[in-house]
Parts: C-alpha cells; structure tokens; sequence
C-alpha cells in the first residue's frame, strides 16, 4: 500500500501525539527515534538512569504497532543469549531453534557497554544485514529491526568500549537529559494518579497509529523528499572536514554522509516540509558525528569535547545558498 508524503506528515504527527501520553518532554529525543526507524537505522541512546530510555522505546513499539524485546547487557552475558541456539528435542529427535530477544522488531540492548566485545559483536550481523546466522544457517529479521542500545554517560567502571564497526552502524546518537523543572513537576504529580506514564502504556491507553507493513511505505514514501544535489555535497563536505580537523585522530567515514541525509530527509518530514535546508543537516551533524569521531589524546587533555569540534567544522564548511 503506497502513502503520499502528504499522508505519512499526518502519520508523524499522530505518532508524535500518542507517544505524548506517555513521554512528557524529550521532545528531540522522540523526533531523533523516529528519524532512525524510518530511515531503517539504529541509535546509540545515553543518558543518566531514570530519564524513560526505556520507556520511549517501548512506547513507540506500540505505537507503531511492533515487537519489542529487550536484554540488559552483563559481563557474562553469551552471544547465543542474544540470538539464540540449537536445542536438542528428545520427543522429535531433532535440533529445535530457541530464538532469542533478537528476533524482534524493536530491540532494546540496555547498557550495551557492559558486555565484553565479542557479545556485542553478536548484534553486528543483525544490525547490518537484518539476518542471524545460527550453527551455519542463517535467519530473516523483520525489515522494520531497529536496536536502540543504552549507554549510562556516568558510570564506566567495569564496562567495555565498543568496537568502531559497530559504533559506525549506529547512525545517531541520541542523549537523553533530566527533565526540565516543569515536566519533572507534571511527572512527579502523575505518578501519584491513575496518569503515570507506566501505568498509561499497561492499560492500553495509547493506539496504534502504525502497522510493521506501513511503517515500510511510509519509509519509501519518504524518498519524495527532494535532497538537491548542492546540499548533497555539503553533507560531504562537513563530513570529510572531520578527517582533516587538527584535534580529530580519526574522522567520520562514508557511512556518516549517507546517515546524515537520510536524517535530514526524515527531519525535514517531521517539520511538514517535502526538501531538505541546511539547517536540516546542521541541526542532525552533531547526533550523526558525536560517536564517530575520535579526538587526539592532547586536546581531550584540555578539555575539548566533539560537540565542540562538529560546531567548529559548521562554521567553517561553507553552506549552499
């Protein structure tokens, strides 16, 4: 079933409007989620205990009418915990497939850092092909697989730093701060009633606006977003500045530049517009370029952070009229 672009700027605002029953605030965050899902993607998600990490993406799951799964990531945690494994069945005297929390539509990996490097590889297949290769076969995930994996910005004792294959398949990163003083009241009330933000989501208050099928149409209907050819190169342009930065060890690669539109072009939807501005991709360059970008040891000393180094290289690209 094909969707006008007209049609998927009503869906994203209905979207919006049922995962408000529930988030109070975060209004980035939420646009940043539906940017990766419909760009068929996956975040980094950081921010402190306590700020609905979790509760986002398990509402947005059931707005969008999806699966979702979650594994809190250990230090003994095994790769099979996460996709799964060959179980040998007396009964029918056969190997059964016990499918793990990965076969799921949305998939949240809480505290991903906590687990050494060769189980978070386990989500490496999964997250760049939408496949998972058990004992030598190999299993289909739903076209709509997006992970959001949690990092506490805190805490970092006893935790492994992600391999940069796979910090490279996320495309944003998206930081999840406290509430501001208003919302965290209007929390703190609801929370004593019948209106808590958990209690809302159980009940079955929030309705479905999505199904798995029309969240792929409204996928490819995105695709009438115009992105021109100018803005194209601008995009490249911020990009490959990263590689040549003096305070950067190692730049954004290719992969960077494709995220960085395809963001755009969802953002731009969000905003009820059918073309991409420069201001489009330089609102999303520093959730796309954060986790890339490695800084050289001398000028992290001095308290230089990527933020700071993506508004630099904002400043100095020149942008298209």
């Amino acid at each position: 079933m094909s969707i006008t672009l007209q049609e998927v700027h009503g869906i994203l605002a209905q979207v919006r409007a049922e995962v408000g029953k529930v988030i109070i605030g975060h209004q980035d965050a939420l646009d940043q989620a539906l940017i990766v899902i419909f760009s068929g993607q996956h975040a980094l998600v950081e921010g402190v205990p306590g700020v609905a990490k979790t509760l986002l993406v398990r509402t947005l799951a059931q707005v969008l009418g999806s699966d979702f799964n979650r594994i809190q990531f250990t230090p003994d945690l095994m790769p099979a915990d996460i996709t799964g494994t060959n179980v040998f069945n007396l009964k029918d005297n056969a190997f059964t497939l016990l499918k793990g929390p990965v076969f799921t539509s949305f998939l949240l990996a809480d505290e991903i850092n906590r687990a050494p490097a060769k189980t978070q590889s386990a989500l490496l297949q999964a997250m760049q092909e939408r496949r998972v290769t058990i004992d030598r076969e190999t299993y289909a995930l739903p076209d709509s697989f997006t992970v959001f994996a949690t990092q506490n910005p805190i805490e970092y004792e006893g935790t492994y730093p992600l391999p940069e294959a796979q910090v490279d398949r996320f495309m944003l990163k998206i930081l999840m701060d406290n509430p501001e003083r208003g919302e965290e009241v209007e929390l703190a009330q609801r929370t004593l009633g019948a209106e808590a933000p958990e209690a809302i989501l159980e009940r079955g208050a929030v309705q479905p606006v999505l199904t798995e099928d029309r969240i792929l149409a409204v996928r490819d209907a995105l695709g009438q977003v115009v992105v021109r050819p100018e803005l194209v190169a601008y995009a490249v342009d911020v990009v490959r500045a990263t590689r040549s930065h003096s305070s950067v060890m190692v730049g954004a690669g290719p992969r960077a530049t494709q995220g960085l539109l395809l963001a755009a072009r969802v953002f731009a939807a969000l905003d009820g517009r059918d073309f991409v501005t420069p201001d489009d991709i330089k609102a999303l360059s520093r959730s796309v370029l954060d986790h890339r970008l490695i800084l050289r040891p001398e000028y992290e000393i001095e308290g230089l952070t990527t933020g700071e180094v993506v508004q630099q290289i904002l400043q100095e690209v020149v942008v298209p009229r």
